[in-house]
Order: C-alpha cells, then sequence, then structure tokens
C-alpha cells in the first residue's frame, strides 16, 4: 500500500497565486492611491512631497532623478514590458491575430481615443484656456489592469467573450497612447542614444529565441538599452515596450506557449504587485485643500476637459464608432456580445490612472495644472468604476438572447465569467 500524502501550496505558491489574479493589481493600485491622495492632503504633506522629491542616482549618467521620477520612467517601464508582450502575443496568436474578428474592438479603441480628446479640446479651447490644449491625450488611455479586476469582480455570469474584447479594446488603446508618448511627448530627440538602444532592442530579440536564452545577458541589456532611450529624449517607458515586442509569441524548441507568453506571465505579478503600486503611490498623491480650498483644482478647465473627455467621451466614443462599424461594415461584434454588453465596457475603458497620470505629468510645466489633471483622472476613474461595476452587475442580471451579436448565427452555450 502506498501512503496518500496530501500536498498543501507553500506560502511563496500562494502569494504567485494571489499576484497573478486580475483582480489583484486593481486592489493594490486603489491601496496605493489612496494612501498617496490622504497623505498628500493631511497635516503631513509635506513629508510626502520630500519623499517624492527626494533625489537618488548617478548624476554622471543624468541618473539623479527623484523617487517620484524614477517611478514614472523606470518602475513603470516594467509594466510597460509587460505591455509589450501581451501586445505581441495578442498580434500574432491572440485576438489581434485575425483581422475580422479584431476590427470591431480595435476601431472602438480607436474612437475611444479620438472622441476624448476631441471632448478635452472642445472643453479647453472653448473656455477660452487654448494655452492647456497640450493636455489632449490625458483621456485617451485606458487602465488594463484597472479595468480587468472590475470586470472580473462584477462581470460574473458574462461571457468570457466579454473580456476578450475589453483586453483586445484596452490593449490597443494602450499601443495608441505608448505611439502618442513616443511622438507628441518626446523632448529633443538625440539618434546617437537611440540607434545603438535599436540595436540592443533586436539583440534582446536574437537572445530570446535561443533554446536557453541567456537571462544574465538579457537583463544588463534591458537596463542599459532603459538608460539610452532615457537620454535619447524619448520616455524611458518606450524601452519597456520595444523589448516586449521582439520577445517570440509562437512557441520555439518544442515548446507548450510562447516566450512573449511565458514571460508575462512571470513578469505580471511585479507589474501588478510592484510596479503599477509604487507609480500609483507616487503619482496620486495630488494636493487639494490648498489654492482656493478644498477641490479647487477640479474646477480648473483642464480639469473639466479631463473629467468630461474620460466619463464621456470614452462611452460616446466606443459605442458609437461600434454602431457605425457594425452598421456600414460586414463586421460584427464577437458571439455572445450585444450591444448593450457595451455601456459597462465604454464606461470601463473610462479607468484613465496609470498611462493618463503618466500623460498628466508631461503635459505641462506648472505643477498647478499638473495637479488639475492628475485629480480629474482620479476623480474621473472612480466614477468610471462605480459606473461600469453597476451596469455590469445590471448587464448579468437580464436575460440574454441566442444571437445576442444579431448576425443570424447561434452563439451557442458561451463559457462564462467566474464559471
Amino acid at each position: 500500500m502506498t501512503a496518500h500524502v496530501e500536498t498543501h501550496p507553500t506560502r511563496r505558491q500562494r502569494l504567485g497565486t494571489w499576484t497573478r489574479r486580475e483582480t489583484t493589481g486593481g486592489i493594490l493600485l486603489m491601496i496605493a492611491a489612496a494612501v498617496a491622495l490622504v497623505w498628500a492632503n493631511s497635516p503631513w504633506r509635506d513629508a510626502y512631497a520630500d519623499l517624492s522629491g527626494f533625489t537618488i542616482g548617478p548624476s554622471a549618467l543624468h541618473l539623479d532623478l527623484s523617487l517620484a521620477t524614477w517611478a514614472a520612467d523606470a518602475v513603470l517601464a516594467v509594466f510597460f514590458f509587460v505591455v509589450g508582450l501581451e501586445l505581441k502575443h495578442e498580434l500574432v496568436v491572440g485576438s489581434l491575430r485575425n483581422p475580422r474578428e479584431a476590427a470591431v474592438p480595435v476601431l472602438a479603441a480607436v474612437g475611444g481615443v479620438a472622441v476624448p480628446s476631441l471632448v478635452y479640446l472642445a472643453v479647453v479651447i472653448g473656455s477660452g484656456d487654448a494655452g492647456h490644449r497640450d493636455g489632449w491625450a490625458i483621456p485617451a488611455a485606458t487602465d488594463i489592469a484597472f479595468a480587468l479586476a472590475i470586470l472580473a469582480i462584477f462581470g460574473r455570469g458574462l461571457p468570457v467573450a466579454l473580456r476578450v474584447f475589453l483586453l483586445t479594446l484596452a490593449v490597443v488603446d494602450d499601443l495608441i497612447a505608448i505611439t502618442i508618448i513616443a511622438i507628441f511627448y518626446t523632448a529633443d530627440l538625440d539618434p546617437l542614444y537611440l540607434l545603438p538602444a535599436l540595436a540592443l532592442v533586436a539583440l534582446f530579440g536574437a537572445l530570446t529565441r535561443l533554446r536557453k536564452p541567456p537571462v544574465w545577458a538579457l537583463v544588463p541589456i534591458g537596463v542599459v538599452t532603459w538608460v539610452l532611450v532615457h537620454e535619447s529624449g524619448v520616455h524611458a517607458t518606450v524601452a519597456g515596450v520595444l523589448l516586449g515586442l521582439v520577445v517570440p509569441a509562437v512557441a520555439v524548441h518544442g515548446e507548450r506557449h510562447g516566450r512573449a507568453h511565458h514571460y508575462a506571465d512571470a513578469f505580471n505579478p511585479w507589474s501588478s504587485a510592484v510596479a503599477l503600486p509604487v507609480f500609483a503611490f507616487f503619482a496620486a498623491g495630488v494636493t487639494v485643500v490648498e489654492d482656493g480650498g478644498p477641490l479647487a483644482v477640479l474646477r480648473e478647465e483642464v480639469a473639466l476637459g479631463v473629467m468630461a473627455g474620460l466619463v464621456l467621451g470614452k462611452v460616446v466614443g466606443v459605442l458609437g464608432t461600434t454602431a457605425i462599424v457594425t452598421r456600414t461594415t460586414p463586421f460584427r461584434l464577437p458571439q455572445g456580445i450585444g450591444v448593450r454588453d457595451l455601456l459597462p465596457i465604454g464606461f470601463l475603458t473610462g479607468i484613465g490612472f496609470t498611462v493618463a497620470l503618466l500623460i498628466a505629468e508631461l503635459s505641462f510645466s506648472d505643477e498647478h495644472f499638473v495637479a488639475a489633471g492628475k485629480a480629474a483622472v482620479l476623480v474621473a476613474s472612480v466614477i468610471c468604476a462605480v459606473l461600469g461595476a453597476l451596469l455590469l452587475r445590471w448587464d448579468a442580471r437580464h436575460a440574454r438572447t441566442r444571437d445576442m451579436n444579431r448576425d443570424g448565427i447561434d452563439d451557442g452555450d458561451l463559457p462564462l465569467i467566474g464559471g
């Protein structure tokens, strides 16, 4: 007889499982942002400002940066590396592989970027504040981690296809936002740094295709690439995206999954449990109790434009573009998804948070307007999260037909979120 041995997961395994959950990143993000916001508006707010402004790093390499800058430029690069890996996976073997199936969420993402930006410009220019039109891209971005966490918690009972639709839309949204950062928020471009950075990116991609990629070489190459991109004038987080995009997504050397999927799985805990909360802690600490009283910054045209763009522009952009595409082209929503499902999805895309906070920092030189943009992102993201959550529960409680996307084909029995 053989004795039955009952194995229990170790503490490290339980921690790893928890950090990989979609809800984890959103929860830690909210906690870090809440702590920063409370501290920055407490009697000890000067201590928060001193911590954020504390400078560390080698000045010889122009890396004597504040902790807040390290969080935005270096720590957040880990998140963007994971975004690059997810983009590569979706483009090669995932939801973006088939243009016909990806067309609706991709075009919805374009509308969800363009309309909020136009709404922002309409508000600030219409109010006579055209000097702050540089913030047009703040309401363009969607926070993948936050949006997927809300869907995972409140979307139980809805088709899994809705998660794929949101993921596709958010990934394309992030790709557009990254491109905007690289093109419109790049300081004086220095090719002498950018060209060797691109060469190292190519070397990184070649090494990840070897049977046994040398980790001892990949990490230093990644770090040096980040330094070179930082010095080139391009925002340093773009280095993370470029490195992620060159990792192979198709399985090589007999592996079960492509290395983009494997690396994303390995780095996701660091991204969701470390990088995003650290960035949120330093980015969300907006002081709103000074300069005219509590929440005075939200009366600025910049803040009004950002909030209108995220809360209204995103919904109108996503739903309006989808309506136009499905009515004027052969493209249809994926099986199991109806128009009513897109209302909560539209609000979830209005959760700007991570990338929106970053763009707010890059848009203005005046700290007052940076604070106004950030405060608006936080308020709008909370509003969109609450409305999206309520509408998801409303959607889940209503009966569904066998042809939600009205393409004349029975949707069949589809897997459900939380099922």
